[in-house]
Formats: structure tokens, C-alpha cells, sequence
């Protein structure tokens, strides 16, 4: 391999975790596709020794990951919802947002954020790729872009006027393939004392609790907050303020603007730029032994589909998320394990599981197949999924999380 640094440039020789190849986590398979051949790639992250971003190894451009019938939609999750609508107050009120402000969203999804922009009257865009999600957005009255977002679509808009009092970019910085490009666009779509903020995974927190699943094709960079005040910087902005989020297994939103803008750096900003020094993100031995801690989670999992598979016992999954599809591949999980996965997005229903091939059914089919076991995937809603299956599964059923270490409830 002869891959540089996606932002400094520096050659890449250090490896934090290979997980082998897979195919992109929502390539989600119709049942005409089981019989074709299927498309895989190595899933493997470098670790920079220069400026410490983590990042995938390259193979392929976001265009061939992010497809016209893209399959997640934000929506679906009750809790995502909430965490958005509370987002929305409380920026509006903390910038002093109104009808004559602008506010644009990167990766916008199906609108679960920008309709609460919407119903307020404040002037909005959504930018996002995926004709699917976009066309769900434009459905809820949202003014959407269907483009990739970089520094020459911000140049277009800013020609046009269209520069942002707000920037909002929710789980996509993670997503881009070219960081620099990206952040050279919020600079330049940023108007003189306006605000960004980005909400991604915390390195931090994914190292802490061997969150390795969280690893697909989709999340070209792994991100800590040193990392990406260093990005920033390049760009000329500034990242002066940072929360701590308990969404995806722990998250940060961090606060941006130019670097010469008006805003003061916080001091919950100096704290936890403290704290990733205080636990040697900047050196090398912080990302030492994350291949084996991942590879003990795969052997607890297989032991006890394993174990349950001898004792006749039934497993079903629940949610059909990019994680899961990470950590099913890598173990090398198949329907005779896991019997089937039930997701509450209809644009997943009647499809199959990238690489391991399990079929997906809407929630009903618990309530009318006997089960023993619910493995719940996305493990930073299981709270969310008991609550929602407690009366339509027998109280029998055991559900079970893998992720950072095989428990049962």
C-alpha cells in the first residue's frame, strides 16, 4: 500500500484494524442479486503519524457508496427524531435564529432535521446526494440540492448569495472522502460571524469501548477532536466550542467559525483537548491492540450463536444497520446462525443483508415466528428497541447486544 494522509500527506504505514473485505454496508441485496456475484472490498484503517487521523484504506470514490436508492433514512428512528427537534431549539435560540436568517444542512438526509427549520419559518437548504432521502425531504416542503457538497458547490452559492448564518453537518464529516476539500467548503459557504456545527463518532469513545463495528466503506475518517480543530485550522476556521453527545456510542458536536470571528473558545473545548492529550491520542500506543480486543467480541458472539444453535435455540436480529452489517461480515455470520433481521424501513424490508445474505422483514414477523434470542444490532438504541418490541415479543425472549462485550437481558 502507498496511501498518504487524506489531510496532511504524510505516507501511511501504521494499521489500526483490518476486518478483512466486505461490501458496503447498505448494498442491500434484492432477492434477484443472491445468485449473481457480489462486490467486496478490503475494510482495513491506517492510523496517520503525523496528524493522528484515522481513516480507511483507499479503494473506491463515494459515488459508487452513496447510490440513487440509498437505503437509510434518518426518520426512522423515534430517538433521532428527538435529538434533532431538541438540536433545532436550541440553536435557533442560542444564535437568535429567525425569518431573516439562513440555515444549510450538509448530508440532509430525508429532512428529520431541517423540517423543524421548516415549521418555524427559517429559510433553509438541504444538500444531499441521495436521490432517495432527497426526494423524502422535498416531500416535507424542504428546499434540497442533490449534489456532493464541497469547496466549488459553496463557491456556486456564495455566488449566488446563499451564504449561511448556520452550517450544520449531522454524521457526514466522517463521510467525506476529501476532509480538506470539505472544510474549505463550510469556510467558504460560512458568512463572516457565522457557525458550524458537526456531530460524528468520537475516536475517543470507540477506542474506550471497542466500538470497531461502527467501522464501514461509507466512514472514510475516525475522528477526534485534536484532529479536527487541526483540519480546521488549515482551512482557516476555528473550533471554539464542543459538547459531548451520548448518541452513536458517544459523539461530539463541535462549534466552528473563521478564524478571526468574534466567537471565545470555551472552556469545555481546553477540558477535552486535555483529556485526549491525557490519554495519548497523540501517540502511537493509543492505537495499539484494537485488532485483538475486536476480534475477542467476534469470538464471544460466535460462541454463543454457536452454542444457541446446538441447543435448538432461535436467533433473529433487529435493525439492519451499517454496524450490524460490519459485525456480521467479520464474524462471518450466515441465516444459519441468525435466522432473520427485522428493520422498521420500508426501503430495506424484503431486501437481504449485504455479504452474509439474512434476510430482512418488517418488526411483525417477531410476533408471528417463534424466537428465543433477538440480537439487537444497532446497540446504541437497544434501550429504544426493548422498549419497542416489550409487547410484541413473549416475555420469554432474551435480547442480546454484542458490542463491547456479549450481554443478555
Amino acid at each position: 500500500m502507498n496511501q498518504t494522509c487524506r489531510h496532511c500527506g504524510t505516507k501511511l504505514h501504521r494499521e489500526f484494524l483490518d476486518l478483512g473485505y466486505a461490501p458496503p454496508s447498505n448494498a442491500y441485496l434484492e432477492a434477484s442479486d443472491l445468485s449473481a456475484p457480489e462486490v467486496t472490498y478490503p475494510l482495513r484503517l491506517m492510523v496517520c503519524d503525523a496528524c493522528f487521523l484515522v481513516q480507511t484504506q483507499d479503494y473506491t470514490d463515494a459515488e459508487s457508496l452513496f447510490a440513487n436508492d440509498y437505503a437509510y433514512f434518518s426518520s426512522t428512528s423515534k430517538g433521532w427524531l428527538t435529538h434533532a427537534a431538541q438540536y433545532s431549539e436550541m440553536i435557533t435560540k442560542r444564535l437568535g435564529l429567525g425569518q431573516g436568517s439562513f440555515v444549510v444542512e450538509v448530508a440532509s438526509n430525508d429532512g428529520y432535521l431541517l423540517r423543524n427549520f421548516v415549521e418555524t419559518g427559517i429559510p433553509s437548504l438541504g444538500i444531499e446526494p441521495t436521490r432517495s432521502t432527497a426526494q423524502a425531504a422535498e416531500a416535507l416542503g424542504i428546499d434540497v440540492l442533490q449534489e456532493f457538497f464541497g469547496e466549488a458547490l459553496a463557491a456556486q452559492l456564495t455566488d449566488e448569495g446563499r451564504q449561511a448564518d448556520l452550517i450544520i453537518g449531522n454524521n457526514v464529516y466522517a463521510h467525506v472522502p476529501d476532509i480538506n476539500d470539505f472544510t474549505k467548503g463550510l469556510k467558504q459557504l460560512l458568512k463572516p460571524e457565522g457557525v458550524i456545527t458537526l456531530e460524528f463518532p468520537h475516536l475517543m469513545r470507540m477506542v474506550e469501548f471497542c466500538q470497531f463495528d461502527t467501522v464501514y466503506h461509507e466512514h472514510f475518517s475516525y475522528l477526534s477532536l485534536g484532529t479536527v480543530s487541526r483540519a480546521f485550522a488549515a482551512a482557516g476556521l476555528r473550533v471554539f466550542d464542543v459538547e459531548e453527545l451520548p448518541t452513536h456510542g458517544g459523539s461530539l458536536r463541535i462549534y466552528g467559525c473563521h478564524s478571526n470571528s468574534g466567537h471565545r473558545d470555551s472552556n469545555a473545548l481546553q477540558r477535552l483537548l486535555a483529556e485526549e492529550q491525557k490519554r495519548g491520542m497523540t501517540t502511537p500506543d493509543f492505537y495499539e491492540n484494537f485488532q485483538q480486543r475486536a476480534e475477542s467480541i467476534k469470538d464471544q458472539l460466535l460462541e454463543f450463536l454457536l452454542d444457541a444453535k446446538r441447543s435448538g435455540k432461535t436467533v433473529a436480529a433487529y435493525g439492519a444497520a451499517a454496524k450490524g452489517n460490519t459485525l456480521l461480515n467479520f464474524s462471518g455470520v450466515r441465516p444459519d446462525l441468525v435466522s432473520f433481521v427485522c428493520d422498521a424501513a420500508p426501503a430495506k424490508q424484503g431486501k437481504f443483508l449485504p455479504g452474509s445474505h439474512i434476510p430482512i422483514f418488517p418488526p411483525d414477523m417477531l410476533s408471528e415466528r417463534h424466537v428465543d434470542y433477538i440480537l439487537i444490532l444497532p446497540w446504541n438504541i437497544a434501550a429504544e428497541v426493548r422498549s419497542q418490541l416489550a409487547g410484541q415479543v413473549p416475555g420469554t425472549v432474551k435480547f442480546v447486544t454484542a458490542v463491547p462485550e456479549l450481554r443478555l437481558s
